[in-house]
């Protein structure tokens, strides 16, 4: 069987290389032959998660075409956040718990969406649908996944089967996921060390909204004012990365690991900010704002800017 390539999407979060691995884990148990790749570097945390159940980063790539002729999705749908040449591969699996949006075929694939807090939590159900042991360092890895997509079960898109996934593949990983999480979590946030530019880049996603280029970044923080210290070289980040890059509408979301709450910062013309106002009920002040109990860009942010740029 020809080999495929399995990834995430681009700025790669523990999900997206989490589960490309154990994606890739299964596919081959099933009969494929694939390799778990990423595009793009890991983040601290998905570093430490990699670190702790003994593997080493998936090597990177920049294309598919000039290695496979298919291509395996998970986390991600959406052509303007996968692989640059998507559009000369042929996708044959996607898994995913994201909108869809601009995604279409020549031809017919396996296609599993599910409103689920992590794309690992549906992994795990494919691994007991085909019968199929999770090996314990897998296991480490897709309970990572988990954690960090659903802020240990904190996340308003967490739902019960991501917390049964959780315990059982805690079991499996024989770890306390309570006490792992946070120090993974933690992992992740130090953000001393690296420029604004990188961290406006680091995860990050954009978005098509009624024709505007809408880019939605997020950083995990345990201390915000510290990090909002920081919010005039954010913003010029910022409106340099939107100049380059022709975005209508920069979001940079800043979330305090330990409250659940964030403070948001915009740039973007008089128009568009009316528009994220809109969105989000509350008026910017000096670019930013403050969003009590916001976590989730897929379930907090996108949605509500969709219908605000839609309507």
């Amino acid at each position: 069987m020809e080999k495929e390539l399995v990834f995430g999407h681009q700025n790669p979060d523990t999900d997206a290389i989490g589960t490309a691995i154990a994606f890739s884990y299964l596919q081959n148990k099933l009969g494929y032959n694939t390799e778990a790749v990423a595009l793009g570097e890991p983040n601290d945390e998905t570093a430490y998660a990699l670190k702790k159940f003994g593997f080493e980063a998936p090597r990177v790539i920049k294309t598919a075409s000039n290695e496979v002729d298919g291509v395996m999705l998970v986390d991600h749908n959406e052509p303007q956040q996968s692989v640059s040449d998507i559009d000369k591969v042929k996708v044959t699996h996607v898994v995913d718990h994201h909108r869809i949006m601009n995604f279409n075929t020549a031809d017919p694939l396996y296609y599993r969406a599910e409103p689920k807090g992590c794309t690992s939590t549906i992994v795990w159900k494919m691994f007991n649908e085909n019968e199929v042991e999770i090996p314990k360092n897998i296991a480490g890895l897709m309970l990572s996944a988990i954690i960090s997509d659903t802020l240990l079960l904190k996340s308003p898109t967490s739902t019960e089967e991501d917390k049964e996934a959780i315990e059982a593949l805690a079991k499996i990983a024989d770890v306390d996921y309570k006490e792992y999480g946070l120090t993974m979590l933690k992992a992740g946030t130090n953000i001393a060390d690296k420029s604004e530019e990188d961290l406006i880049d680091l995860d990050a996603k954009s978005f098509e909204l009624n024709g505007n280029n809408v880019r939605v970044a997020q950083i995990n923080v345990v201390d915000l004012p510290e990090a909002m210290e920081r919010k005039e070289a954010f913003l010029k980040a910022m409106e340099t990365a939107s100049k380059e890059n022709n975005y209508d509408m920069f979001m940079f979301l800043i979330t305090n690991i330990l409250d659940s709450d964030s403070e948001a910062l915009v740039v973007g013309s008089d128009e568009n900010k009316a528009i994220f106002e809109k969105a989000f009920d509350k008026k910017l002040n000096d670019s930013e704002v403050k969003l009590p109990g916001v976590v989730s860009r897929k379930k907090q942010v996108v949605p509500p800017l969709t219908d605000a740029f839609e309507g």
